[in-house]
């Protein structure tokens, strides 16, 4: 038996499913999870001291590679101060100001310690600030674990959703509007029905939990016209977008603004921290100053503080991006050639340092688009781009991500790895 399957055995009689996030567990391709022993750069290595090429990045925060010198000795500075206090710093007021400084849209933001708190939050403040309680969601875009956004829509163009998950109570998905991706007609017609209750809209602007999809032209700026006729709040959700497609997120590539922001992952560097924000007067509804209530032991940890700030010092370097994005594009470029002069259908599609793959001749529009390509075609590719030493993410429905350390020769690795592999598809 191999090391990784004596730990996975281990792990599987003392974890859940041996993993603590289910998508780790290669459930949906098979298999058996890879478990990390050390990661620098654009690799890691297993417990078999097998070094991979690392294309899910901690699921998006590594955007400097593993284990950059600079984000190690910050948080080794800050440990050494002391790993919590439950009081405030002055590290957070310094990072809560490169926030607000970064992102526009942002007034006022509060620290989480997750991407489900923020987003949880954020919600929650919405309604308290609107006095509402109906939200809208969308199909496909995953906005943490919180009862009331575990929910999937039924059939027809617009539905009140049903538990995804057991332990949510019907009546807690109650006041959840479900609607697909990029349906702006969706979005009026509900309106139109609840506008008077609805609270807020909350989406990933540029969705990366059905692997990356795109917003059509039209949709993000439907959602923002909606929620000004109505009164709702709209709540961008770039928990895993912000800082990681551009300098200002998705609402600083379409020009959309939200009223409220939801951020985590690369804002930590690696470190878990989650944060929200927006405008000032839907701010000040949050506890001490208001009625609505968040709070948090961890909120603000010194150390997740101090590796987010070093990271988004290093993140405001001129030319970061471009370089991240033209980087992004070579891999895309590459495995769309590599499919193609194999007569595999395959399609790809990327922004800034995140990118999507899909086993389909088009690019996805929605979640029905993505679940239409060849799932097998995955799997196959997955396992064997695993053999050759390429780490992408173990489900055809999840984003995947490029760091500034995916330098010339590593991009070169993997489409070499990649035409390998493409030629036992066709």
């Amino acid at each position: 038996m191999s090391r990784n399957a004596e730990l996975f055995e281990r792990a599987s009689r003392s974890i859940p499913g041996g993993v603590n996030s289910p998508v780790r567990a290669f459930r949906s391709v098979g298999g058996t999870p890879r478990f990390v022993a050390r990661a620098k750069g654009p690799h890691f290595w297993d417990a078999e001291d097998k070094r991979y090429i690392d294309y899910i990045g901690s699921w998006g925060p590594a955007i400097l590679g593993h284990a950059h010198p600079e984000v190690v000795k910050a948080v080794q500075e800050a440990a050494v101060h002391g790993l919590s206090y439950g009081a405030p710093t002055e590290a957070e007021i310094e990072i809560a100001e490169l926030l607000i400084e970064r992102i526009p849209s942002i007034e006022q933001v509060r620290l989480t310690s997750s991407g489900t708190e923020a987003t949880m939050s954020a919600i929650r403040l919405a309604r308290g600030a609107t006095g509402r309680n109906k939200i809208i969601k969308f199909e496909g875009c995953y906005h943490g674990h919180a009862d009331s956004l575990l929910v999937k829509a039924g059939s027809g163009l617009l539905t009140f959703g049903n538990p995804t998950s057991a332990g949510v109570p019907p009546e807690f998905v109650a006041h959840t509007i479900v609607i697909d991706f990029n349906d702006a007609q969706g979005v009026q017609e509900a309106f139109a029905a609840h506008g008077k209750d609805i609270a807020c809209v909350i989406v990933e602007p540029m969705a990366g939990n059905m692997n990356l999809v795109k917003p059509v032209p039209g949709f993000l700026e439907t959602l923002r016209s909606e929620c000004t006729a109505h009164g709702a709040v709209l709540i961008f959700d770039e928990v895993m977008t912000g800082f990681r497609v551009g300098p200002q997120g998705v609402q600083g590539i379409t020009g959309v603004t939200p009223d409220l922001t939801t951020l985590a992952k690369v804002i930590g560097g690696g470190m878990p921290i989650g944060a929200f924000g927006g405008r000032t007067d839907i701010m000040q509804n949050i506890a001490p100053m208001g009625a609505v209530y968040q709070a948090g032991t961890l909120s603000g940890n010194p150390v997740a503080v101090a590796a987010g700030i070093t990271t988004l010092r290093l993140l405001g370097e001129p030319g970061f991006y471009d370089r991240l994005g033209a980087q992004t594009r070579k891999l895309t470029e590459g495995l769309v050639q590599c499919a193609r002069s194999h007569g595999v259908p395959f399609s790809a599609d990327s922004e800034g340092g995140m990118f999507g793959m899909y086993f389909s001749e088009q690019v996805p529009k929605g979640l029905n688009d993505v679940s239409a390509g060849n799932i097998e075609h995955f799997k196959t590719f997955f396992h064997g781009m695993l053999d050759q030493g390429v780490y992408f993410a173990p489900s055809a429905y999840e984003a995947g991500f490029v760091s500034c350390m995916h330098d010339d020769a590593v991009i070169e690795a993997t489409l070499k790895a990649a035409d390998h592999v493409f030629k036992t598809l066709n």
